[in-house]
């Protein structure tokens, strides 16, 4: 399967199967676009475009014959028969999300967990849970060396002590078990202060910090429990623990809705305040909301994403790159082969703790008695679900198996598909929409960070 693209000055060839992505001039591209008809049509068709002389079009078409017979263009699925394999084989935890607090002091319009309470009363996890339910990852995550824990909410910093506690307990059961704990923690960054940030930077593989962009916009949606925007209470704390963090991870994570369909603006806001390591998803929830994407507003949201494109190929220029998440693509190795056929692991590899102790697939799915997995006291309940998780991924959808991005997105979202549309197998397409988009845009950039960095070298030479 092919995929073929003009962006940003470049003619871009995928290879869906194979991951190769081609930059090529406009015979090639042209031959591509033919290559399933005679040859003589070909010929008469791009001499007919080009005005190219026999040997230049022979010189041509044999490129694309010698990627062809090297399989990385026009290549087959070599992948379609293992998924078999890994729905009927046993996996085992590699992570975890601790939503060690079931309330918040914030109140975000948009929130899926509905005030950080998921539907249900406010809740902090003791310690007793914390405690089993490292203890049920480590009995249960077989041989994966790294374990990951995600501190989660409603506001995760409103069980502190228990954050640090749980660390601790963790860390000292490497040895034993011969593993390694990365954690995570996702904050709104009211509480923050100097201790916490010191405590951050010093035990968190990454933070997560919850920052909508400019501060009008931040503050419509981002609001204090007494209905106070939240933006100046919060950046000046965001600024000094990513001034401390130094080159660790961290990402501004940040949700654009109707109300903000120019996110471009807030991505410069994130620059403007010094944070250059970027996210903004797009909210997905109830259609009837005000503040939903709708088909109408792709026109808006596409012309953002290009936007996007050339604000991260003027940085690059400038030597003043930044991040943006989605955008983030390995062309030297190409999607992930194990996540292509299993997905994002939700419900198998991956699981959310509920201050009760009781297991869910993942974080929003929480709240939601039909996903209830299990609990960590007497573990897993329904293999039915985790056999129906396994199973959500690109190979189930019938809907990505002509889709030229199925081999990035891995069959999408499961949670996304239930919000949308009230079914883990039933595609998003609107989702679907946005993330080829997402892609485009992402190859189109690091083709020209690929190159621009070739030229230093050159240069060097």
């Amino acid at each position: 399967m092919i995929h073929q693209y003009r962006a940003k000055g470049y003619n871009i060839v995928l290879d869906v199967y194979s991951g190769s992505v081609h930059l090529v001039d406009d015979i090639t591209y042209d031959i591509i676009e033919l290559f399933d008809k005679d040859k003589k049509y070909i010929k008469k068709e791009i001499q007919k475009l080009h005005n190219i002389s026999n040997e230049e079009f022979e010189e041509s078409l044999s490129e694309v014959e010698s990627l062809k017979n090297q399989n990385l263009l026009f290549s087959k699925d070599d992948f379609k028969d293992i998924t078999i394999d890994i729905d009927n084989k046993k996996t085992y935890l590699k992570a975890m999300c601790l939503n060690v607090s079931h309330t918040c002091n914030l109140s975000c319009e948009y929130c899926f967990a509905k005030g950080g309470r998921y539907h249900g009363p406010e809740a902090i996890m003791t310690w007793d849970v914390a405690k089993s339910a490292i203890d049920f990852l480590l009995k249960n995550s077989g041989s994966h060396f790294n374990l990951d824990i995600d501190f989660f909410g409603g506001e995760p910093l409103l069980n502190w002590e228990l954050v640090k506690k749980t660390i601790d307990y963790a860390r000292s059961k490497e040895e034993e078990y011969n593993k390694h704990f990365n954690f995570t923690l996702t904050t709104n960054g009211v509480l923050l202060d100097d201790e916490k940030i010191d405590y951050l930077n010093e035990n968190m593989k990454n933070v997560v910090l919850s920052l909508d962009g400019r501060k009008e916009k931040h503050d419509e949606f981002r609001k204090t429990i007494d209905g106070r925007g939240s933006f100046d209470k919060i950046v000046p704390k965001f600024q000094k623990l990513v001034e401390k963090r130094g080159d660790k991870e961290y990402y501004m994570r940040g949700t654009f809705t109707a109300n903000n369909l120019d996110f471009t603006e807030d991505i410069k806001t994130y620059l403007n305040l010094g944070f250059k390591r970027t996210s903004l998803e797009p909210v997905v929830g109830n259609s009837e909301e005000d503040y939903a994407l709708k088909e109408e507003h792709l026109p808006k949201i596409y012309n953002e994403y290009e936007k996007l494109a050339d604000m991260l190929i003027e940085a690059v220029d400038k030597d003043n790159k930044f991040i943006f998440y989605h955008y983030m693509i390995d062309l030297n190795n190409g999607p992930c082969v194990y996540k292509r056929i299993s997905g994002c692991g939700s419900g198998s590899e991956y699981m959310a703790v509920t201050p009760t102790g009781d297991l869910y697939p993942c974080h929003q799915f929480v709240g939601n008695e039909n996903f209830k997995i299990g609990d960590v006291y007497d573990g897993i309940k329904r293999e039915d679900l985790i056999s129906n998780f396994k199973k959500n991924n690109l190979y189930s959808q019938k809907k990505c198996r002509d889709c030229w991005a199925q081999m990035y997105c891995s069959g999408g979202c499961a949670a996304n598909n239930f919000n949308a549309g009230g079914d883990i197998n039933k595609i998003y397409d609107y989702g679907c929409k946005v993330f080829k988009k997402r892609i485009e845009m992402a190859l189109a950039v690091k083709i020209h960070e690929f190159l621009r960095e070739n030229e230093k070298e050159e240069d060097i030479s």
